[in-house]
């Protein structure tokens, strides 16, 4: 496996779960890229989830080399940059997309990465894989010499509801739960591993609509500079007499229709969404439909901080 791209144990997704399960560890869910970590002596290689290498794009990563204290190891780590003490997916994103070496090296400076290490597949010759939980985190826990540029993560046993309540307070994705006795399985979505997500709502002005490749709302808020500024396409939770309904309002508000396929329509309809996460930009995150809003001013359906 050493410097093979890994595509990795998956968690499931659920909005409720037994929070205080014995059986359970609870983890912090950070907001970044899904990264492998590959140590071998000095050589440190980095691959994320679906397999592409992305080592040069890190520079300061090479450190972990020293705090890794084993010769050999691969690593299951969330990549992220940290601002204001929570994790920024877009900052991240930004770091992970550079190729050039300049932009690399000042990027590097300004927003330094973190490996958040939560499991270790495979170290000095052994593979760990079939091991339990229990037994892996005791041996990330060995192995690593928590640093700026790599540490462990932080997880809790039995009183997940107090970690998923400090997440909501602090901002955080949420946390993900995972039996003590898992095994590792390579490529797979398991039960065994459950996120629980903060998802947030806000009413939204209904911008536009497309029908392909699927149906899907655009939806907009007002900003203290911008009014109407797109901030989603919705493309989840709707039922098939709620979207019926909507299409038999929306042309009699049609304005006009872009090439990309979208039928902008007049401001006069408001929604409720569901969403995980605003973006630097602005953007609405893991969106879904959750009901039509009839009385709402679309005024009315601004960005609250």
């Amino acid at each position: 496996m050493l410097f093979q791209p890994i595509k990795p144990m998956l968690a499931s997704m659920q909005k409720t779960f037994d929070l205080r399960n014995p059986d359970y560890f609870y983890e912090l869910k950070a907001d970044g890229w899904r990264c492998l970590l590959h140590k071998q002596g000095r050589k440190i290689e980095v691959f994320t989830r679906h397999g592409n290498r992305i080592t040069e794009r890190f520079p300061e990563f090479q450190a972990a080399a020293d705090a890794i204290k084993v010769n050999e190891a691969i690593i299951d780590c969330e990549g992220v940059c940290y601002r204001d003490g929570r994790t920024i997916f877009d900052d991240f994103n930004y770091r992970g997309r550079l190729t050039d070496p300049a932009k690399i090296a000042v990027a590097s400076e300004q927003m330094p990465a973190t490996l958040i290490a939560f499991d270790v597949l495979y170290s000095i010759g052994t593979d760990h894989i079939k091991n339990d939980l229990i037994s892996r985190k005791q041996i990330l826990q060995e192995i690593i010499e928590p640093s700026d540029v790599i540490t462990s993560t932080l997880f809790v046993d039995e009183i997940g509801d107090w970690l998923l309540e400090w997440t909501k307070q602090n901002h955080w994705e949420g946390i993900v739960a995972k039996h003590k006795r898992s095994q590792y399985f390579l490529d797979t979505r398991s039960s065994e591993w459950v996120k629980i997500k903060n998802f947030r709502t806000i009413d939204a002005v209904i911008l536009g609509y497309r029908l392909k490749p699927n149906f899907g709302l655009i939806v907009g808020l007002h900003f203290p500079t911008i009014s109407y500024k797109p901030v989603a396409t919705v493309e989840f939770g709707f039922k098939p007499e709620e979207k019926e309904a909507f299409l038999g309002v929306a042309k009699q508000i049609h304005t006009f229709r872009d090439r990309n396929g979208v039928q902008w329509v007049e401001p006069l309809l408001c929604c409720e969404i569901q969403y995980l996460e605003r973006t630097e930009n602005h953007n609405l995150r893991i969106t879904s439909f959750k009901r039509f809003l009839p009385n709402k001013n679309p005024e009315d359906c601004k960005w609250v901080s």
